[in-house]
């Protein structure tokens, strides 16, 4: 499990309804966007997909990220931006955790 623990406010915050297991993930929820925390428990592959622009700040952990045929770790620190409409696939390693924000309201929905 990932070594970061959100406080409090942020375990309190609607839990985002993704069928992957082991992951945790809370939402904060705008009228334009969402903030996504998650924390993986076990490793994960993510398939190629594309959502409207993604801007990530790595927590803990690694996880790599493939756009164009061209894979890139991020690490502990690390930011990432993916644009709009990029197809993009990933492998999470057990215990990333990150703060991701989504220029989509409806990203996710909660549980």
């Amino acid at each position: 499990m990932s070594s970061v623990q959100f406080p409090s406010p942020i375990l309190h915050l609607p839990l985002a309804d993704i069928p992957i297991g082991g992951l945790h993930a809370y939402v904060a929820q705008g009228d334009h966007f969402q903030i996504v925390f998650m924390s993986f428990e076990q490793d994960t592959p993510v398939p190629a997909h594309s959502h409207a622009e993604q801007w990530e700040i790595v927590l803990e952990g690694m996880v790599d990220v493939t756009i164009d045929h061209e894979t890139v770790r991020y690490r502990k620190g690390d930011r990432m931006h993916i644009a709009a409409n990029v197809v993009h696939s990933a492998f999470v390693h057990a215990g990333y955790s990150a703060v991701i924000f989504f220029d989509q309201p409806d990203r996710y929905r909660v549980k």
